[in-house]
């Protein structure tokens, strides 16, 4: 070997195992035990994906949503935020906010729920991720049994919440509404939130 392709090899910093998948494609405990993985990874279809840098908005949505729901939510239903949810052996995405049965919480090491201990799940839709947002993931949550999800649009700096309920005959997502300035739906639970409370975050 050269000098100079002694010199070059040296320079070149050596990529982590975890940037060549195994041939089957990564499972979802895996993420527990992967060294130096960048925080928020999600597993879909058995791949890692990257969370990228989240605009102002995207921050202050799950904040207003996450503080309103808290405000009244049922004393057996807990809310979480960037908790990952497995779906699947191959499925671990992690949504914005979850709405989870208050016996899911298992300690303060616990890294993930089971689908079956969701009720509600909320994606905030950021540019990088809008079609795992809108196409992806919810079909994933509605195979998974997730009651109901929200998905939240920024229009021009107000958030716009569309709500599904699982219809289980399909096992999809039917639209149920679409909320402006004021979410107020009875399912899970009362909920009736002002969003345009945005404006004073």
């Amino acid at each position: 070997m050269t000098a100079e392709a002694v010199s070059l090899e040296m320079a070149t910093p050596s990529l982590p195992d975890w940037v060549f998948p195994p041939p089957e494609g990564f499972r979802a405990e895996d993420l527990d035990h992967i060294p130096d993985l960048p925080a928020h990874t999600e597993l879909i279809d058995g791949s890692l994906v990257f969370v990228s840098p989240q605009a102002s908005f995207h921050t202050l949505a799950v904040d207003l949503l996450v503080a309103g729901l808290r405000r009244i939510i049922p004393g057996s239903l807990r809310v979480r935020r960037e908790m990952s949810v497995i779906l699947d052996t191959d499925q671990r995405p992690e949504p914005d906010i979850c709405v989870i049965a208050g016996g899911a919480d298992r300690g303060p090491e616990q890294t993930f729920y089971r689908a079956q201990e969701v009720v509600l799940l909320v994606e905030v839709v950021s540019p990088e991720s809008r079609i795992r947002d809108r196409e992806r993931k919810p079909t994933l949550y509605a195979r998974a049994g997730i009651p109901h999800f929200w998905r939240v649009e920024n229009e021009a700096g107000r958030p716009v919440v569309y709500v599904y309920e699982l219809d289980p005959a399909t096992r999809g997502y039917a639209p149920t509404g679409i909320y402006h300035d004021r979410l107020k739906v009875s399912v899970p639970f009362d909920i009736d939130i002002d969003l345009t409370e945005i404006d004073a975050l």
